[in-house]
């Protein structure tokens, strides 16, 4: 019982560890290579329905005409494509990539911060 304990609170102070490294990212524009650059927009917001996680956020890379690329936000919502007769669930979490856009199953702070440099590394190797 002790042992669950410990592990349940390892895994909350790792989750408090990304939370506050997000967070903190708030306000930073990063330069990359080939004038393109990221920034950070974060903050804390009363969980609602949209936002059960608490977090606004934007995260996104830019090219060196200063056109978004890539985007991880919570914005605004988004109704997923219609496949067949299945209902459809409305989510403010979501990705741009380009003009595409598609939704994003947010999970925690740090896999938010992982995927994002994910794509980066994508689109920055494709360069």
């Amino acid at each position: 019982m002790i042992l669950k304990i410990a592990m349940k609170d390892r895994h909350r102070s790792r989750e408090d560890e990304t939370l506050a490294t997000l967070l903190n990212l708030n306000g930073e524009v990063f330069p990359m290579e080939n004038a393109y650059w990221t920034k950070f927009e974060v903050w804390r917001v009363d969980p609602e329905p949209h936002i059960p996680h608490g977090i606004r956020y934007s995260l996104s890379l830019h090219d060196r005409y200063n056109r978004r690329i890539l985007g991880f936000d919570n914005a605004h919502a988004i109704r997923p494509a219609k496949k067949g007769y299945a209902a459809r669930k409305i989510t403010w979490d979501h990705r741009h990539n380009r003009e595409k856009v598609l939704p994003y199953e947010y999970e925690s702070a740090g896999q938010l911060l992982e995927d994002f440099w994910l794509e980066v590394e994508k689109i920055m190797g494709e360069k």
